[in-house]
């Protein structure tokens, strides 16, 4: 069994997003994870929500067998195994050989989901995920009432929300240093890109370390 993979970042997170999740999402229902690394949110949620089915999946397949081995471990009714999933494909759910280990192909194409779940992907990877991910979570949650969440740090207007924190500006830098498509994105072009698909911004949540956490739905 591979070793387990491990994310200071997301073990320090977990559990303020946790609070807001159990705030926002209803009693029961299906998520669909995009992007879970390794797969601690994925475990320590699924764990806290048990009448919610967890779905985690990455776009590397190089993770998928780690995140198979946190799932393993956590041995919950409610967590499935990883499946690949990468935003930018025409057709989510489709691809890769973790696709038979879970439901049939023809079942996980037609699923809707309550809710999809994204944290700390865009601003690690090029600006065309964001539409890619908004679409696929048009397509993908269920009509009406399924919600998109997002986490992770965003650019605001400075004359609605106050200067931007220090700490974004050099991460900001950082990320464009290493990869020059990478970099925080500005909130209103996320919101705008969701508004293109007939999502919504509904909520905005404060987050610690200059984090948002928003939620997306059907307008």
């Amino acid at each position: 069994m591979p070793n387990l993979l491990f994310s200071p970042a997301a073990d320090r997170n977990k559990q303020p997003i946790l609070d807001a999740l159990t705030r926002i999402l209803g009693e029961r229902g299906t998520a669909l994870e995009i992007a879970s690394g390794t797969g601690q949110h994925a475990a320590w949620f699924a764990a806290a929500m048990p009448s919610w089915t967890w779905q985690p999946t990455d776009a590397d397949a190089r993770s998928l067998p780690a995140i198979a081995s946190r799932v393993e471990q956590a041995a919950l009714p409610n967590l499935r195994p990883p499946l690949l999933l990468d935003v930018m494909a025409p057709q989510w759910l489709s691809q890769g050989p973790a696709f038979a280990q879970a439901q049939e192909k023809e079942e996980q194409q037609q699923e809707k989901f309550d809710a999809i779940y994204c944290a700390n992907m865009l601003h690690i990877a090029p600006w065309s995920t964001c539409a890619a991910l908004m679409s696929g979570a048009a397509r993908h949650l269920r009509a009406g009432t399924g919600v998109l969440i997002t986490y992770g740090p965003y650019f605001e207007d400075e004359a609605q929300r106050g200067p931007t924190a220090p700490s974004n500006l050099a991460f900001d830098e950082d990320l464009r240093a290493r990869n020059p498509a990478w970099g925080i994105r500005r909130l209103d072009d996320v919101v705008a890109e969701a508004r293109r698909v007939g999502l919504a911004l509904r909520e905005r949540h404060a987050m610690p370390s200059n984090n948002l956490l928003l939620v997306f739905g059907f307008s």
